[in-house]
């Protein structure tokens, strides 16, 4: 087995999920999600015994593009991220009545394919495809089964696809460059391409467009906000569990080892406008009476927090990276799908006109809790070992950078816990609210014991990303 057997699994998967009809496509998208999660782990485990998986074939002869694919640990920890949460948002969906249901679904799988193809990819233009590719579901998701008004969905979906495809162009035009510097669009070819600073500074600028519109850094995050509130549960999951990470990984998977001096000639400016995002969203965090625009804005703190530390170009910036791409995926999945509950039973997003439930479900406020508690980083968590990292590598590029970074932490508990005890505390609201069933009890528990479990036991992921990130260092920081 080499590593494209995940996507033919997740490509199959896609077309039988479209192909079974609506009735059982959410069960076919759920079995092929997790057999691709199977395979994730196996293939975890022969790179784990030192073998190595890759896939490479000659697809076009001039220019040269090829099918590249290459299992590593940086690029392995992003597809367990992407396979083990897959089927978390299609079992989450379960409780949902979606018309066309075999459209949905399908496009769950496929934008899952595109994903994984993202990261895998050593070749450029193939990143790029798979990049560009994982756009289409999601522009769909959002538009077709999102919520709110029509004509204003339609707006705010328009905006984040125009947003994000015009970003992707200036990456293609560096790639397109890079191709005729060096004659290939091989990840080790484009590290050892030789440039001249202002030649780096160009691609630099244009990657980061790309990146920062996707995860999105302050001032690209325009589009975030309405599209995580108008969109459906599964596709803010998707949006803001895996799809943002994308452009966290390529920083340092494309964009640093290409334009190492670049990279450090500007990481001041990166690092500032990442910490300005830190608290930007956190003081718009505090001010929102929408459940889903609260999590969101939350959401854009805490992946600032993660590009700042990828920016600093040292090793525990690097690992803290990954570590809390990871623990910021399971947390934010765990989060908007209890919003998605509340919305189930309450009919409204609006924070005014709930609470209460502790009372009447103290299983469901229980769980919350600990997701929220997550989400702050308390000691213990899988979150609070990727920001101590991410923390201490930015206090090692300046004390200051650590101080306004850590205003997620400071900030984030005081709106989180302040949404939570309007939310789950308060005045009972009018409206019943029923007990967590037995399959949204069943996520719960698997996210909250994922991030319990490499909260208080990280070193296996520690372990197995770190060599990957040990030889790209080598090229991020050759001119420093």
């Amino acid at each position: 087995m080499d590593v494209s057997f995940i996507l033919v699994i997740l490509l199959f998967g896609a077309a039988a999920t479209w192909f079974v009809g609506d009735k059982w496509a959410s069960k076919a998208a759920l079995i092929f999600s997790t057999a691709a999660f199977a395979a994730t782990l196996y293939i975890m485990y022969r790179l784990g015994q030192g073998e190595r998986v890759s896939y490479f074939h000659q697809w076009i002869s001039n220019p040269r593009i090829t099918l590249a694919l290459q299992a590593d640990g940086m690029s392995m920890t992003m597809v367990l991220l992407t396979t083990a949460l897959t089927p978390l948002i299609v079992y989450t969906s379960f409780g949902n009545l979606f018309p066309k249901t075999k459209n949905f679904y399908a496009l769950i799988m496929f934008m899952a394919f595109a994903m994984v193809g993202s990261f895998l990819s050593v070749d450029g233009l193939l990143y790029y495809i798979f990049w560009e590719l994982s756009l289409i579901p999601i522009y769909f998701i959002a538009l077709i089964w999102g919520s709110g008004d029509a004509e204003e969905r339609k707006k705010a979906v328009v905006k984040f696809f125009i947003y994000t495809f015009a970003g992707s162009l200036f990456m293609l035009a560096a790639f397109a460059y890079l191709y005729r510097k060096t004659g290939s669009l091989l990840d080790l070819h484009l590290y050892h391409a030789q440039l001249t600073s202002t030649e780096q500074s160009w691609i630099f600028a244009a990657f980061f467009l790309a990146y920062a519109i996707k995860i999105p850094i302050v001032p690209f995050h325009t589009w975030q906000a309405n599209v995580y509130q108008k969109a459906p549960a599964a596709g803010t999951m998707l949006l803001s569990g895996i799809m943002l990470k994308m452009a966290l990984f390529s920083i340092i998977k494309w964009q640093l080892p290409i334009t190492p001096y670049a990279a450090s000639q500007h990481k001041t400016i990166c690092i500032a406008l990442c910490i300005a995002g830190v608290i930007y969203g956190s003081v718009l965090a505090l001010k929102q009476t929408n459940l889903k625009r609260l999590l969101a804005y939350s959401s854009l703190a805490h992946v600032g927090l993660i590009a700042a530390g990828a920016y600093t170009l040292t090793l525990d910036g690097l690992r803290g990276a990954f570590i809390q791409m990871l623990a910021h995926g399971f947390v934010v999945v765990g989060l908007f799908f209890a919003a998605e509950i509340i919305e189930r039973r309450y009919k409204t997003g609006e924070i005014s006109e709930m609470g209460g439930i502790r009372v009447q479900t103290p299983k469901f406020a229980s769980m919350f809790m600990i997701l929220v508690l997550a989400s702050v980083a308390l000691p213990g968590t899988f979150n609070f070992v990727g920001e101590f990292e991410l923390l201490y590598s930015l206090a090692q590029a300046n004390i200051w950078y650590a101080i306004l970074g850590g205003t997620t932490i400071i900030l984030g508990a005081f709106y989180m816990l302040r949404m939570f005890q309007h939310v789950m505390l308060g005045e009972r609201n009018a409206k019943p609210f029923a007990d967590v069933t037995f399959n949204e009890g069943l996520v719960f528990v698997i996210i909250i014991g994922v991030l319990l479990f490499f909260g208080l036991y990280p070193k296996p992921l520690v372990d197995f990303v770190t060599p990957a990130l040990e030889k790209v260092l080598v090229y991020i920081t050759r001119f420093e």
